[in-house]
């Protein structure tokens, strides 16, 4: 069975990722920054293991990527689930706030791509699955550095996928609406109410829902697909 190595793997999207490939019989590590206990739970649950990284540290980044091989034998699948958002105007963010969104979302994708593609070219076989955002392709309000570095990731993809696909190795991406994450907890239950009613199939989705679409573009069924950005948006973008 493949190796699978999925970045910010301890809530949320990455949680029901880990669970999901795990449950599959992929032998699966993730990466995690301060959540150790939910880790620690998550290992014991599903039998992946966790490794603690931060994606905005270069250096970890490596690191965890080399730990990566020596749990699992070598990574044939990344999946770049780190991500960072704040919520406000852009009058008001600040540099810091601006660059660690990119940091986080964007240059950990790039770095954690680089540290796995060596590999994944001499095998000759590869998935790389980068989680964006519909808000990547429609932008959301209040949220200019998350939409930005969303946006940048899907170029990233495409442009990607070209590059690697002569060496049997897949780069797609996957953009969920709006789900019910520690993300979207901000919200009240009014505006949740309100982005389901305004989803065609009036509700929020999963982070299962999101699994299963990582476990497909994963698989050797999904083969013949890259570039491409599947939308799990409950119909929100078309």
């Amino acid at each position: 069975m493949k190796n699978v190595l999925i970045t910010g793997g301890s809530r949320g999207i990455g949680r029901a990722m880990v669970e999901r490939f795990a449950s599959a019989g992929y032998n699966v590590a993730f990466t995690y920054k301060r959540s150790c206990e939910a880790a620690m739970e998550l290992e014991a649950l599903c039998g992946a293991r966790g490794i603690k990284a931060d994606s905005e540290n270069p250096c970890e980044i490596t690191a965890a990527v080399e730990k990566a091989r020596e749990l699992l034998g070598g990574v044939d699948i990344l999946i770049n689930n780190a991500s960072y958002s704040g919520v406000g105007l852009l009058s008001d963010t600040t540099l810091e706030e601006w660059n660690k969104t990119f940091s986080v979302s964007m240059t950990g994708a790039f770095l954690y791509s680089k540290a796995v593609i060596p590999e994944m070219v001499n095998k000759k076989w590869g998935r790389i699955i980068n989680i964006t955002s519909m808000w990547g392709s429609v932008g959301a309000c209040l949220e200019v550095p998350y939409s930005a570095a969303k946006a940048a990731l899907v170029g990233f993809t495409k442009a990607l996928a070209k590059e690697l696909g002569p060496s049997g190795i897949t780069v797609n991406a996957i953009a969920p609406g709006v789900i019910n994450t520690d993300m979207n907890s901000r919200l009240s239950a009014e505006e949740l109410a309100s982005l389901a009613d305004m989803t065609p199939v009036c509700r929020i989705g999963s982070p299962a829902e999101v699994a299963a679409a990582a476990l497909f573009l994963a698989s050797d069924e999904a083969a013949f697909i890259t570039g491409d950005i599947m939308n799990v948006s409950g119909g929100f973008v078309v």
